[in-house]
């Protein structure tokens, strides 16, 4: 598979806002999804929401593969998605106001109160920072110490579109002193950031965010070379919407040239907008994980599923309506049955990359934090068959519940330090070391940094004291002398 994310249309450009708004109902919450899909079913007759009772949870739970706690390499063989059903997902995310007229449908939050049936109380979401968004990946790449230090200077000199408005002099005057990085060398890790999810940030200019946007479709997409030269040389004429004159000028017939500004359309002028200010919300499990019979088995929720069909009604009077009406009617019918689809797809990516994580920690779920596993994106990608920036996605404000509390789905993934055995241990397990050390210790003499270091040797893990400091105050536990006093 080629770097960026890549998912394969149909040859009639026309399907594109579709896939658009698939990758929307991807990335939103449930109650932004919930918020989003009654907006949709306002302006389509064709659509409407059941409000029946779901069947009861257990009559959609799926069987993770029995495993062994120390294991993570297995995978399952029954949870693959029919790629003629489910579209793969774009990196395009819409919106933002340009003179170019994107096309934004603004994502909708609502608060929901109500507990779940295993009495799980509702709780804050924190909301999460452009910058921390990009640092989280950062942490889950295979970059090079000089490489992050490069990344992190980047991501924090990013404005609230996502945008470098620094000089290439100035953000290298930014690097540590003893660091002496070269122009090009900033540059390679300038495009690497621009890969990341949302595609597009740590561009310089709107054309530069719009090209390594395009540059994730397929290369056999239909007019993406002629949406790459608009946006190369006449995003002028696009944003005046003379069709027929940049049809002359890159000598290409007006329907193809439409089409291709229909694609430029659909990209997202500001990427990091979306992630500028995140609302407070309350969140409620979208999957939920139980261990029977001595295998992990995992479910979605059926609260949180929207309950979205046909309306017969409707449906019924296609058959009887002549001339534009018809027309109407059933294309209204074919973006209903295309997002009951999509809704469909998604939920199936959701179980999908659920399944996979607790698969690989399970470990976690039997014995708590300090058998968690390193797990990174790329992980879990392989292993269901999609791109790194879909995983980023779907674990993003998507929860699940275990016996051992609910959890984002992003929290099971961290970075490795090695061992002397030659293994990996996760940070998150190594947290909990630490946090178990501290709670054990004498408050007369609690332990420095470099004693928990040298501990943490003696259990085999290889961690330096700085690296145990960085945690430390991560967690925001007191350095040793602090705690000495408070005691």
């Amino acid at each position: 598979m080629k770097p960026g994310l890549q998912f394969r249309l149909n040859q009639q450009l026309t399907l594109t806002p579709q896939l658009q708004q698939a990758i929307r109902l991807l990335q939103l919450s449930q109650l932004e999804l919930e918020a989003e899909l009654r907006q949709i079913a306002e302006g389509n007759p064709l659509l409407e929401f059941s409000e029946d009772n779901p069947e009861d949870v257990d009559g959609d739970e799926r069987e993770v593969v029995d495993l062994l706690p120390a294991s993570s390499t297995s995978t399952s063989s029954n949870d693959t998605v029919d790629d003629a059903e489910a579209p793969e997902w774009s990196d395009s995310d819409g919106g933002g106001e340009d003179p170019i007229d994107f096309s934004s449908s603004g994502s909708a939050t609502r608060n929901n109160g109500n507990a779940d049936d295993d009495g799980f109380e509702p709780q804050s979401a924190a909301a999460e920072t452009l910058q921390e968004h990009l640092l989280w990946q950062l942490n889950l790449t295979h970059m090079s110490v000089r490489e992050r230090t490069i990344a992190t200077v980047l991501i924090d000199a990013l404005n609230s579109d996502g945008y470098l408005t620094e000089t290439m002099e100035a953000l290298i005057g930014a690097l540590p002193t003893d660091l002496k990085a070269s122009a090009a060398e900033v540059e390679n890790v300038r495009r690497a950031l621009q890969r990341f999810d949302p595609t597009g940030v740590a561009s310089l200019d709107l054309r530069d965010c719009l090209r390594v946007q395009l540059e994730q479709f397929d290369a056999d997409l239909p007019q993406r070379e002629l949406a790459l030269r608009i946006v190369e040389g006449e995003l002028e004429l696009l944003a005046r919407n003379d069709i027929a004159r940049l049809a002359r000028k890159l000598r290409a017939s007006e329907d193809d040239t439409a089409a291709a500004a229909v694609l430029i359309r659909s990209l997202d002028p500001r990427p990091g907008a979306a992630l500028d200010v995140t609302p407070v919300e309350y969140v409620a499990p979208d999957v939920y994980a139980r261990k029977d019979g001595g295998r992990w088995r995992v479910s979605l929720n059926p609260d949180c599923q929207p309950r979205l069909g046909l309306n017969q009604h409707y449906c019924g009077l296609i058959a009887q309506a002549r001339g534009t009406d018809a027309s109407w009617m059933r294309g209204q019918l074919q973006e209903a049955r295309w997002l009951i689809k999509s809704l469909e797809s998604r939920a199936e990516t959701l179980i999908k990359v659920a399944e996979a994580i607790v698969r690989r920690q399970s470990a976690f779920l039997d014995y708590g934090p300090e058998a968690m596993h390193p797990l990174v994106l790329r992980e879990v990608a392989e292993e269901v068959g999609m791109h790194e920036s879909t995983i980023s996605r779907v674990t993003t404000r998507k929860y699940i519940h275990t016996p051992r509390g609910t959890f984002e789905l992003k929290h099971f993934f961290s970075s490795g330090v090695s061992t002397e055995d030659g293994g990996s241990a996760s940070a998150t397990a190594i947290q909990a070391m630490l946090r178990k050390l501290v709670d054990a210790e004498d408050p007369r003499k609690p332990l420095s940094d470099q004693a928990i270091a040298e501990e943490l040797h003696r259990k085999g893990i290889q961690v330096a004291r700085r690296t145990v400091a960085k945690y430390r105050e991560g967690m925001r536990i007191p350095s040793s002398s602090e705690r000495q006093r408070a005691s």
